[in-house]
């Protein structure tokens, strides 16, 4: 991963804090339900894609009624919908009373900040930070599919949400593939690249070979690992090896301008760089990455969360993120794409992406799915 201008992702921080949120865990994972329709606040249709329009419909426990809680640095809330690992956002970033509400590609704006203040009920009233609005049911509707919106600052009761929480807030202590698969894959990685590492990492982005069919989890896993297996020389490198380079990672950035006598080349399982993918990853994951970049070479959990951000949240060169191409059967191609695409995509360096279709055709065959199709990212 090298050049692309990114976004931020989630915030992972597995810690309660009292305020007033009450006790709202980030990181945790919640259903946001309207009392005075006793509807949950749903992507429309279980969509993924940027603008899907954002409702209230009966709680059905799906990933499009799961909103993981990102506690940002200045104490407001990022929303994650666990179905598309997008943001809950308003739309054009308006402040106007009827905005309407939508997912988009986190970004780290004040569009997609809220202030998650207890009304003393148990409920919570969710005020968007750039416009100083609440969340709220439009005309307090109670019907399957009411539109929601910002509107006003007060605790009405179409501005009432019950946070009620649904997974744990700790992460999750298995994976779909075992720790024996793990070192099939890599029987000859760097000590650094643990298995515990890569648990410990996961619990960031719930939705990561959980969603679909086991078949599409199994895939998703093989395919994130084949991608890593080509940037580290299959884990046995943490950064990158060409020393040369390392001086011109550095970008004029005013969000994430470069430290003084800090580096920012290729460290960890996807190669993190440039100070702008820095900035971002550690304004998502809660981390110091842009004042101490090491990290991402000393600490294994950390340099697996990194991975994981890109993979989850940003798409690269491409046109989807790599969790997306999966979930979605877009094709391992798509991942290669997202990844690497200006350099090995479209006929432009044919060998680096066989090489990755390689790794994934062994990881596929290790887990005992099939590769499914359009491995390749030709045009």
């Amino acid at each position: 991963m090298r050049v692309y201008a990114v976004t931020t992702g989630l915030n992972l921080n597995w810690l309660s804090f009292s305020s007033q949120s009450g006790s709202i865990v980030s990181g945790g994972t919640y259903k946001l339900i309207n009392p005075n329709s006793g509807k949950a606040l749903d992507v429309a249709g279980g969509g993924t894609a940027d603008g899907t329009n954002v409702q209230i419909w009966t709680d059905n426990g799906s990933a499009a009624q799961q909103w993981q809680t990102n506690r940002n640095s200045d104490g407001t809330y990022t929303l994650i919908n666990a179905g598309s690992g997008k943001a809950l956002d308003v739309a054009a970033a308006g402040t106007a009373d009827g905005s309407n509400v939508q997912i988009y590609t986190s970004n780290g704006t004040g569009a997609q900040k809220w202030s998650i203040n207890s009304n003393g009920d148990g409920t919570y009233l969710l005020l968007n930070q750039n416009a100083g609005k609440a969340l709220d049911v439009v005309s307090a509707g109670t019907a399957d599919g009411t539109n929601v919106q910002i509107w006003g600052n007060t605790a009405t009761t179409a501005r009432k949400w019950q946070l009620v929480q649904v997974s744990v807030t700790s992460p999750p202590s298995g994976f779909i593939v075992s720790e024996a698969q793990f070192n099939q894959m890599f029987p000859s990685r760097n000590s650094f690249y643990t298995y515990s590492g890569l648990l410990a990492a996961l619990g960031a982005y719930p939705g990561f070979t959980t969603t679909g069919s086991t078949t599409i989890q199994k895939q998703e896993a093989a395919a994130f690992l084949a991608n890593v297996a080509h940037e580290t020389g299959s884990l046995q490198y943490i950064v990158e090896l060409n020393t040369a380079n390392y001086p011109y990672y550095c970008a004029s950035s005013s969000q994430y301008p470069c430290a003084s006598g800090k580096q920012y080349y290729g460290r960890g399982p996807l190669q993190l760089s440039w100070n702008y993918n820095y900035g971002a990853a550690g304004a998502a994951l809660g981390l110091p990455l842009l004042s101490n970049p090491d990290l991402v070479a000393q600490d294994s959990s950390v340099a697996w969360k990194t991975a994981l951000w890109f993979w989850n949240t940003q798409t690269g060169a491409g046109t989807m993120t790599a969790h997306n191409a999966m979930v979605n059967s877009a094709g391992f191609g798509e991942t290669i794409r997202t990844i690497n695409g200006a350099l090995e995509c479209n006929g432009s360096n044919q060998a680096q992406m066989q090489a990755r279709i390689n790794y994934y055709n062994s990881f596929t065959s290790i887990l005992g799915v099939s590769a499914g199709t359009h491995l390749a990212c030709y045009p």
